[in-house]
């Protein structure tokens, strides 16, 4: 009945925004900015401010700071005082991926660590309208993004995208870098952006210039690179050559159609 449920909200939905695409077609906003953003997760971690200062020389539109628990994913990164001492190093959007068992507890705690954005996911909260409320009555204004695991049905999320800024599509299972990118994701991506043209769609993991193609065709604006950017020869390449593909390859209306 569960899913059953999703599917009538997503016809609901997907009715509604077709008829106004079709009626209003000058009237959409403009398709969301292009971003690379460098995850410090493949850089060298005794560095991490140095690391960090050189991806923001190097043109990176955003870091990427993913704050894992070992227990919602089973590696351990850093909490909120890592990210404080960061901030006070670079003045760049930190985009904050939080993969814990129990989010609303990170909401205050990264908030005056200096986040930019949050994001959370569905597979962690029992009530993810609520957790988006929190996040967006925090001290600090905070982009809301809401993130969905390779085995997470995309329509889990629907009812509660519009409230949010950044609706991130995993495309390896989440916790460690290095993972082959998951090709097999990108129709989730593609309906997302079909859904929803105005907002950031995000695509995390296995992402460089040999896959970013299919992301920027399904739709995704937003991509997460690491060791495809730390481990490059030239690394501002690597992230103007991303950023280049995005801006060129991503349907030019929000009903582009995904292709491998």
């Amino acid at each position: 009945m569960h899913n059953i449920a999703h599917r009538r909200l997503f016809r609901s939905i997907f009715s509604s925004r077709f008829q106004s695409f079709s009626t209003n077609l000058g009237k959409l906003p403009l398709s969301p900015p292009s971003i690379v953003a460098p995850s410090l997760l493949a850089c060298d971690l005794s560095q991490m401010a140095t690391e960090a200062q050189r991806m923001v020389s190097n043109g990176a539109d955003q870091l990427h700071i993913d704050i894992m628990d070992g227990h919602f994913v089973p590696n351990l990164t850093w909490g909120p005082p890592v990210l404080k001492h960061l901030r006070s190093h670079v003045d760049i959007f930190l985009d904050v991926h939080v993969m814990v068992t129990n989010p609303e507890d990170y909401v205050l705690p990264l908030a005056d660590a200096g986040a930019d954005s949050f994001t959370f996911h569905i597979e962690a909260t029992t009530d993810p309208g609520a957790l988006i409320q929190q996040i967006r009555q925090a001290p600090r204004d905070m982009q809301v993004g809401i993130a969905i695991n390779p085995t997470t049905d995309v329509e889990t999320v629907l009812p509660y995208a519009e409230e949010c800024d950044i609706l991130l599509v995993m495309t390896v299972e989440p916790g460690f870098g290095g993972q082959s990118f998951m090709h097999d994701m990108m129709p989730k991506v593609t309906l997302l952006r079909e859904l929803y043209p105005d907002k950031h769609i995000q695509v995390d993991g296995g992402v460089g210039l040999d896959t970013i193609d299919a992301a920027a065709k399904a739709g995704a604006n937003m991509v997460v690179g690491g060791s495809s950017i730390f481990g490059a020869k030239n690394e501002v390449a690597a992230i103007d050559g991303m950023r280049l593909r995005l801006d060129t390859l991503r349907p030019a209306t929000p009903m582009g159609e995904y292709s491998s």
